[in-house]
């Protein structure tokens, strides 16, 4: 025989060997799957053998038969031998807690329902989905029943997971344990594994810019939640999170061991009683990125109903902020706010004292202020305007009990948390725990800094917006504001705090009014950094007047991340559309097929115009047209346009 040969077909099969020695290991008796009620999403589940008696659990997802995850580990990473042996439980020797579960049964259910919102970017949400639920078990029953004591060697853990059109979401669920065992949760071996080629849009902290990176050399550092990646074949996906509410925020990074592999990374360890939950790990998937903005509503509906039972208190609305705390300033913010067609007034940090202090007391005003907070309530109340406060979490968290219900006597509508810390179990459950309690007392909440959502607004609905956002406070450039539709805001409101006439501002005027109808926060500040007396009469802020802060229905119409966006919303029968370019001046043709078919329009139409003898350099037109009209758009760079269609007859 020819040695050449002889080496090629040993070299074939050197290759060939490892390839059946990874499809033998799967052990096929395991494989499960689901799929989505459209059958665009397959989630298969299975586990290899490790070893002669353990195995790990996998997972792979496509949508349209296209990879979106590829083969990736399943598990949590428990540390609990000192509470066995504290309890006189055998000690479980297994390297990793997941390797020795067994399945035991797998259960199917379906769910289509829809339900109302308090309030939100659509008037009706669908929630329908396909769920499998894998029930596993380890321990084989070792150990003793003394005197009615069981101290068996007994653990149970499902496998939660629902197929949406929308997306893929899994938990880890924990039933009672018979033993009573706590777990010592230290960490998660939920994995996604990307198609080689996949790009992040990295952000390293809530309030931080985006990058986009390949998976590759990230070092230590951690990429924010949510995650959207840009796939080799074209498809946008987002890696989000649902129903963090007592548990330890995660965050991604990088595989050590496995290229294109995304880890989840946990701030610390937690510790839990069963019966319980972990947060929903969720992956969307979207041949134009614009869906995936579309099909928000699945963080929503992976968390539970409203528990409130009266919310008629909770008003959404537009708010302006007082940064000048003094008794007649506060006032004319207040008339400026009734007159422009705003419904709150904000008094910002330092009307109590130096907010990082420790020692300064929020039930009073500062001795070097004169305010007098009830009289302030009283007088907005008279004008239809809501009074809200910022607090510090150090004030907060010391007399909270104390601040609510003397808040409630005051007359005030709402309070902002300051500086408030996140990550860890305790200032989760601390912070969560802390707008239940605001909405026993009915105040709304507005959360700033680092917090980032997971749909505890629908359980709670006086979580009406957070920051979690770099926006006007930072002064990022237009594409960051460009990129922030479908990465931040896929995870819910954002309080980006709107700039107008302030001169740090990079962008056009045009652009800053547009988001207004791009950015969804039911308390949408607006005039950040300004004063009543720099409003003269600009005709375009018309737009910021007439629109309001929820909505009936929203559709992003086109966009792609961080280059433009135009997403259209309707409240009543009036539509509002906000259209945003990044860097580069752009040219768009804006198609009006979302307007009710047979019905004309009034067009009230805002551009940048830079050929304008005015200081803002905004054309106003107004204009007829009907359903099915195309409109072009020439956005300057870092520009925009904003549109207030209403019907007529």
């Amino acid at each position: 025989m020819n040695v050449n040969r002889m080496k090629k077909r040993i070299l074939l099969l050197l290759l060939v060997i490892p390839a059946l020695v990874k499809a033998q290991d799967v052990m096929t008796e395991t494989r499960r799957e689901l799929t989505s009620p459209d059958g665009a999403y397959r989630f298969t589940f299975y586990q290899r053998a490790v070893g002669e008696d353990n195995a790990q659990m996998y997972y792979t997802l496509t949508y349209k038969n296209r990879p979106v995850i590829e083969e990736s580990k399943l598990g949590v990473l428990i540390e609990n031998q000192l509470f066995e042996s504290a309890l006189g439980i055998p000690n479980d020797t297994c390297h990793f807690w997941c390797e020795n579960l067994k399945l035991t049964e797998t259960e199917h259910q379906k769910t289509d329902e829809r339900w109302k919102p308090v309030y939100g970017e659509r008037a009706e949400v669908r929630d329908c989905y396909n769920e499998m639920t894998l029930k596993l078990k380890k321990g084989e029953g070792n150990g003793n029943q003394d005197g009615g004591y069981d101290k068996r060697k007994n653990y149970f853990m499902n496998i939660i997971v629902r197929a949406y059109n929308e997306g893929v979401a899994f938990r880890y669920h924990f039933p009672e344990m018979t033993n009573g065992l706590f777990l010592h949760i230290v960490g998660e071996q939920t994995s996604f594994t990307m198609p080689e080629g996949t790009m992040a849009y990295y952000e390293r902290w809530a309030q931080g810019p985006y990058e986009l990176r390949p998976l590759e050399g990230w070092g230590k550092e951690e990429s924010e939640r949510p995650l959207t990646l840009k796939l080799p074949d074209g498809l946008s996906v987002a890696l989000l999170e649902a129903e963090m509410v007592d548990y330890v925020r995660g965050k991604f990074r990088l595989s050590a061991e496995k290229p294109s592999t995304l880890e989840t990374s946990l701030y610390s360890s937690g510790e839990i009683t069963s019966t319980y939950s972990t947060p929903w790990r969720v992956i969307m998937a979207a041949e134009r990125p614009v869906d995936l903005i579309n099909n928000n509503d699945i963080v929503l509906n992976l968390n539970p109903a409203c528990k409130l039972a009266d919310t008629s208190w909770i008003k959404p609305g537009k708010v302006f902020r007082s940064g000048d705390l003094k008794q007649d300033r506060v006032k004319a913010a207040i008339d400026f706010a009734a007159e422009r067609g705003i419904q709150y007034v904000h008094m910002d940090a330092g009307w109590y004292g130096p907010e990082m202090k420790m020692s300064s007391d929020a039930t009073t005003v500062s001795p070097d202020k004169d305010l007098d907070i009830p009289a302030l309530c009283k007088y907005a109340e008279s004008k239809g305007i809501g009074l809200m406060v910022y607090v510090n979490q150090r004030a907060l968290v010391q007399q909270l009990d104390t601040l609510l219900p003397l808040y409630k006597k005051w007359g005030l509508k709402g309070v902002k948390f300051g500086f408030v810390q996140i990550g860890n179990q305790r200032w989760s459950t601390w912070l969560h725990d802390a707008v239940r309690k605001c909405g026993e007392y009915g105040l709304m909440v507005d959360i700033h800094d680092e917090y980032r959502p997971t749909g505890f607004s629908r359980t709670y609905p006086n979580l009406m917006t957070q920051e979690g956002i770099r926006g006007n406070e930072e002064m990022p450039d237009a594409t960051h504001n460009t990129t922030l539709p479908f990465t931040r805001y896929l995870a819910g409101a954002g309080d980006y705090t709107l700039c107008y006439f302030n001169n740090r501002v990079k962008n056009t005027k045009a652009h800053q009014l547009a988001m207004a109808a791009v950015y969804y926060s039911p308390l949408q500040f607006m005039f950040w950094y300004d004063r009543p007396e720099f409003y003269q009469g600009e005709e375009e802020l018309e737009f910021w007047k007439a629109i309001p802060s929820v909505w009936d229905d929203s559709r992003a119409l086109d966009g792609e991340v961080g280059e433009y966006i135009v997403q259209a919303r309707r409240s009543g029968n009036d539509w509002f559309v906000g259209a945003m370019t990044n860097t580069e001046a752009r040219t768009i043709t804006l198609t009006t097929d979302f307007l009710e078919p047979g019905k004309k329009y009034m067009l009230h139409l805002y551009e940048d115009d830079d050929k304008l003898n005015t200081r803002t350099k905004v054309r106003s037109t107004h204009k007829k047209i009907k359903a099915g009209d195309k409109l072009v758009l020439k956005l300057k760079a870092s520009g925009g346009a904003a549109l207030h269609f209403i019907p007529f007859k």
